[in-house]
């Protein structure tokens, strides 16, 4: 597996699980019905923010990251992340490459820390990876996520310093 940075030409083979992710309503804070040009404006970021694709050696994109600072000013310090992997190749290893990837990135851009702000608690596989990559809870938004079929769950602030 290789990660690169992402360039227009990768959109056509990330939007379609972007979409199916999205739609699903289980992991992100994005409305369901996301169309294609406002999910292109959220994911594809210009440097020096950076997405990237995790291809394997056909160049088929398995996944997908956007990393950026979490916020800006006297906060733009601490960085962020957001993560897709294709569902048809999890449990590969490509969310845990892509997050040590943007450890990796965040530490070489002089960031300070990294904190994800939404990290859905019935999403249990990304937060055992979060956790086993040295991400801790630092707090929960009680019911803060209304997922499909859980009702109303809590989404956690996770944090890990660099």
């Amino acid at each position: 597996m290789h990660i690169n940075v992402a360039t227009p030409d990768d959109w056509p083979a990330i939007w379609p699980f972007l979409r199916e992710i999205v739609a699903a309503g289980e992991t992100y804070t994005f409305p369901r019905d996301l169309d294609e040009d406002l999910a292109r404006e959220i994911w594809m970021l210009a440097p020096p923010r950076r997405t990237v694709v995790a291809v394997d050696d056909d160049g088929t994109v398995l996944g997908t990251a956007k990393m950026n600072p979490n916020h800006m000013g006297p906060a733009a310090h601490i960085a962020s992340a957001s993560f897709m992997v294709d569902p048809q190749y999890a449990g590969r290893g490509v969310g845990r490459a892509l997050g040590e990837y943007a450890l990796d990135w965040a530490r070489s851009a002089g960031f300070r820390a990294m904190q994800f702000n939404a990290v859905v608690e019935t999403n249990t596989r990304a937060v055992g990876l979060w956790r086993s990559l040295g991400f801790e809870i630092i707090g929960t938004l009680p019911e803060g996520f209304q997922h499909p079929t859980e009702g109303y769950v809590g989404l956690h602030i996770m944090h890990r310093r660099l």
